[in-house]
């Protein structure tokens, strides 16, 4: 069995439907994660994505902020959530499809402005969150798995416009870095994105803030697919759809895609 994966931080899944049904319409993943849905689970507009074959759906939602779906063509059910750090925020969901993968969706958080827990309690958050995400993964040795979402953080020197003049800025910082590094190593994950595309400058993020984001390109690479070491070679075919960062009304996210033939 062969299926298409992506992953896509939409920034509000109910304001940006019209570019989440452009992607399944012209891209047609088999299954699309999306972070920072912002809607409660019962107001994800789910009519349009059926309408296109996505008749499964696992999430977590919350009002306003974070939350976490997984659409799906394959059949699909719940595999459980973890609230980790204990933030009583929707950050990850998982759903097992029938081929027998389990995927993980997360939204790691952003931190905040100062890498420095002392004075910023969102950046301690987002390091206390990786540090359970490490140890669960410690004590479950997931197996045939996937791991997709926004990480916020770009771990590589080229997964950063800049890296001499990032390395102060929340999501590029040492001290993140190594914690995700902690994480992946704890759960025998391998990047997929950077097993395909071992080499060069990537990113799928870019600020809303830059006039001309495109011409800019002062992108960073906070998105992320991983799989477990037992179906990591099966995994091919990785992109990041750049032109989505383009669309109408878009996400500053573009999503990134591989495929399993598993």
């Amino acid at each position: 069995m062969s299926f298409t994966l992506a992953t896509w931080n939409i920034n509000s899944v109910r304001l940006r439907e019209p570019i989440v049904l452009k992607l399944l319409e012209e891209e047609a993943p088999d299954v699309l994660c999306l972070q920072e849905c912002k809607s409660p689970v019962e107001k994800i507009p789910l009519e349009g994505f059926k309408a296109l074959g996505y008749n499964h759906m696992v999430a977590r939602g919350q009002k306003g902020y974070n939350g976490v779906a997984i659409l799906s063509k394959i059949p699909m059910e719940e595999a459980g959530s973890e609230d980790f750090a204990d933030l009583g925020h929707a950050r990850h969901i998982a759903g097992k499809l029938e081929n027998g993968v389990t995927v993980h969706n997360f939204y790691v958080p952003a931190g905040g402005d100062k890498p420095d827990r002392e004075i910023n309690e969102k950046f301690g958050q987002k390091l206390d969150y990786l540090t359970d995400m490490r140890d669960w993964f410690k004590a479950e040795k997931p197996e045939k798995s996937i791991l997709v979402g926004d990480l916020n953080i770009a771990p590589r020197e080229d997964d950063v416009w800049s890296h001499k003049q990032l390395l102060k800025i929340v999501s590029h910082t040492p001290i993140e870095v190594e914690h995700l590094a902690e994480t992946q190593e704890a759960g025998g994950w391998v990047d997929i994105t950077r097993q395909d595309i071992p080499a060069g400058l990537l990113y799928s993020w870019w600020s809303y803030r830059a006039k001309d984001w495109d011409a800019a390109d002062k992108g960073r690479r906070l998105d992320h697919i991983w799989a477990t070491g037992d179906i990591s070679n099966s995994g091919h075919g990785s992109r990041i759809l750049r032109d989505a960062r383009g669309w109408e009304k878009p996400s500053d996210h573009a999503p990134v895609f591989a495929t399993f033939d598993l």
